[in-house]
């Protein structure tokens, strides 16, 4: 008598969307409802790792976050608008860069997502908003930076269907096992923000070869991970950032 194991249901995860808005034109005279959006190659990352992604509303009702955290098994934060930096203390920033709803959602579902330390990833703006929600804070203006000593700054922005530039990745942490425990891996790169004073518990894990920071971690936890760079865009052809989303599935 034969035996077969049934395959194990794949993990839902929660994605935060991107907030669209149309504004009015000839062809469309009066004003759409927003669009709460994600990138099709975000969701076919998840996708091709194993998982079932689903996009989440941009709620302020806390008990659909709370409902929300309980029911996924993972939960992924893509890039988008800049994180307000009066959030911690800077005013005056260009409001046309930010996006207030997402900001607010997206700081109550981390704190969620944490405390009941269900597996979390973010990518640029994810990896951001993942520091400030844990009490740190952003460098607004990556060129401001300038380079380590001997080196000429990378270019950060603009490069995001091809590798841009070398990260150097720091042995023994949750990156470097994605990456299957390379030390240096090549990724894409679109910012013009990345982490500055790092929240509590986080720890940075990864740096570009010019000295700007790339990815956070927590130690302890299951899985909360936060890299600069645009790995749904090359995971069909870089190994190391299909190896992010396989251990995050994994972990959902």
């Amino acid at each position: 008598m034969s035996h077969s194991t049934a395959a194990p249901h794949r993990p839902l995860i929660g994605v935060s969307p991107r907030l669209r808005v149309h504004p009015r034109s000839i062809e469309v005279p009066e004003q759409l409802a927003p669009e709460w959006a994600i990138a099709s190659v975000f969701d076919q990352a998840i996708i091709a790792a194993g998982g079932i992604p689903v996009t989440m509303p941009l709620a302020d009702d806390e008990s659909v976050i709370d409902e929300m955290v309980e029911r996924f098994d993972g939960f992924a934060i893509p890039g988008g608008k800049d994180v307000d930096p009066a959030l911690w203390g800077v005013e005056g920033y260009d409001e046309g860069l930010l996006c207030h709803e997402r900001d607010a959602f997206e700081l109550a579902l981390i704190k969620r997502v944490l405390a009941a330390d269900k597996p979390l990833f973010g990518t640029c703006r994810g990896a951001q908003v993942m520091n400030v929600a844990m009490g740190g804070t952003l460098c607004m203006d990556v060129p401001s930076l300038g380079a380590c000593e001997g080196m000429v700054q990378w270019r950060h922005t603009g490069i995001i269907t091809r590798p841009g530039h070398p990260v150097d990745v720091e042995p023994g942490t949750l990156l470097s096992k994605c990456v299957g425990g390379r030390t240096q891996i090549q990724v894409n790169t679109s910012h013009h923000c990345c982490v500055d004073k790092l929240g509590e518990g986080v720890r940075l894990v990864a740096h570009a070869t010019d000295g700007v920071p790339e990815a956070i971690e927590v130690p302890g936890k299951r899985f909360v991970l936060g890299v600069q760079w645009h790995p749904e865009y090359t995971w069909s052809y870089l190994d190391s950032d299909m190896g992010l989303w396989r251990e995050f599935v994994a972990a959902c």
